[in-house]
């Protein structure tokens, strides 16, 4: 019997999918958005960016939409939006136009009439993420030492 030869399909990134998993070099940093994401409660939404600086990787908020493209089943990748609240998924052809905003108006988020939710309102901050560090004046520190 013939070996069946694997087809290899490239997602971005230097990362190339094999038969719907992703391998590559960052296949760890991927699991990370995977893992944040599903942490996401019905109801909230985290934007691209909000992800990458939470998980304090090299990842771009460029390289989360990635690995939403090509994320398992049971991840809830429509609880991500972009910085502005708005769906960035109603460009890809594989999903059909206002998919991502019925799911979140299936969970109670109301969006503005231009096509934006108030992030203000539906943005989740998780508890003990990494938090951006606070700069401390010349006083502050001389008072200190």
């Amino acid at each position: 019997m013939k070996a069946r030869r694997q087809r290899k399909i490239p997602v971005g990134a230097g990362f190339v999918r094999l038969h719907g998993e992703v391998q590559g070099p960052r296949k760890q940093a991927w699991e990370g958005v995977y893992a944040l994401i599903r942490r996401i409660p019905r109801g909230k939404v985290m934007t691209y960016g909000q992800i990458a600086t939470l998980l304090g990787s090299r990842l771009s908020p460029r390289a989360v939409g990635w690995a939403l493209h090509g994320c398992p089943r049971g991840i809830p990748w429509h609880r991500v939006v972009n910085a502005s609240g708005g769906c960035s998924t109603d460009r890809l052809p594989s999903l059909a136009p206002g998919l991502q905003q019925a799911l979140l108006r299936g969970e109670g988020v109301r969006f503005a009439p231009n096509a934006t939710l108030d992030l203000g309102r539906y943005r989740w901050v998780p508890r003990g993420g990494p938090r951006k560090r606070q700069r401390q004046s010349a006083r502050t520190r001389r008072k200190r030492s």
